[in-house]
């Protein structure tokens, strides 16, 4: 008997008359792979991706779910927010149980034992798991180049045992095993691992690129054009979490924006058969650090030369994606232009009360 011909979906793009447009409702999709029913916190970050995912890549879509917060919080007893097939697997093999429903569904296609298109296969891993604990497995997916989109939901910590400092976590970011005090007054030392480049770096023939949940359809987008690849892909999306953020419930896309706004969380796309980076994206502001930091709790200690690092280390990425930084941005790299964040300690107690 012949091989058959494995037939792959192909997703046409959302149109947008903005690239960063917030209240634009292009013709979505009416179905909703992922609906209302689950634990998840008010404003979730992830929980918002995961709907934005699942309603770009429709119904003939599986989804595979590695330890983490979205797990812990979709999984209830007899009850989950999934319209479409969806598997959990342990926090270290999210690459490798999704590249073997990938190949699975190769072999039985081309055996005649599947009929119809080729799944949308996402694997949607946490930071835990996509950027420490299952870094060896997703890499080796990506590697061996299994047609698959993995997610990165990076909400910056652990938030499913407790909020505890991941490779993610930003410079300065308070958690449980990052507090301030006397000796270490910034809380976290060090700067977050640059994950998606290490993939793009690492696996050049790969679709590899960043977004956030403040620009709804470049995210969509990305969806799409990570599964129409034919190979393996990779998306890195901001996804804040209100309890280890400690914000306001109703700012998570406020933060989405803010976070692109003011450097510390570049838009970019890695082009497979160019070998190149697209910088294409621009918000439609730039501002400084300060503006993004204020608004969280987690951030309330800091003080003028923590900020000012953090807008040093912003003005650098910014010049890595070759943009010309305004006069604002380069003094607010300065101690003596910044103030202590006495306003994200007010934040913090009234994000506590709502």
């Amino acid at each position: 008997m012949p091989a058959i011909e494995v037939q792959r979906q192909m997703l046409p793009m959302f149109g947008s008359p903005n690239q960063g447009a917030r209240f634009y409702n292009p013709d979505l999709p009416q179905t909703e792979p992922f609906v209302p029913g689950h634990r998840t916190c008010a404003g979730c970050g992830p929980s918002i991706q995961y709907r934005m995912t699942s309603k770009a890549s429709g119904d003939n879509t599986i989804l595979v779910g590695p330890t983490g917060c979205m797990y812990v919080a979709n999984s209830s007893y007899l009850c989950t927010p999934y319209n479409v097939p969806w598997a959990h697997t342990q926090i270290g093999s999210a690459g490798s149980f999704t590249a073997g429903v990938s190949a699975a569904y190769e072999a039985m296609i081309r055996k005649g034992k599947w009929k119809g298109a080729f799944p949308n296969i996402i694997c949607e891993a946490g930071d835990g798991s996509a950027s420490d604990i299952g870094i060896g497995s997703i890499s080796g997916a990506l590697y061996r180049n299994h047609d698959c989109l993995i997610i990165c939901y990076d909400n910056e910590q652990y938030a499913n045992t407790g909020i505890q400092a991941s490779s993610r976590t930003p410079y300065g970011g308070m958690t449980t095993f990052s507090p301030p005090g006397p000796v270490v007054p910034e809380g976290k030392k060090l700067f977050p691992k640059d994950l998606a480049r290490m993939m793009a770096a690492g696996h050049p023939h790969c679709y590899v690129c960043t977004a956030s949940v403040g620009y709804p359809i470049d995210l969509m987008n990305k969806v799409r054009k990570g599964l129409n690849h034919k190979g393996a892909a990779f998306l890195m999306v901001y996804t804040p979490c209100q309890k280890g953020f400690v914000y306001e419930t109703p700012r998570s896309i406020d933060l989405g924006r803010l976070v692109v706004e003011c450097g510390l969380y570049p838009i970019w796309e890695w082009n497979p058969e160019k070998r190149e980076y697209d910088y294409s994206f621009r918000p439609p502001t730039m501002r400084p650090v300060a503006e993004y930091l204020k608004l969280q709790g987690r951030f309330g200690h800091l003080h003028a030369e923590h900020i000012a690092k953090l807008q040093a280390f912003a003005n650098e990425q910014w010049r890595m994606m070759g943009v010309e930084l305004p006069e604002a941005l380069v003094r607010a790299a300065d101690p003596n232009a910044q103030t202590d964040m006495a306003s994200a300690e007010a934040a913090a107690v009234v994000a506590h009360t709502v």
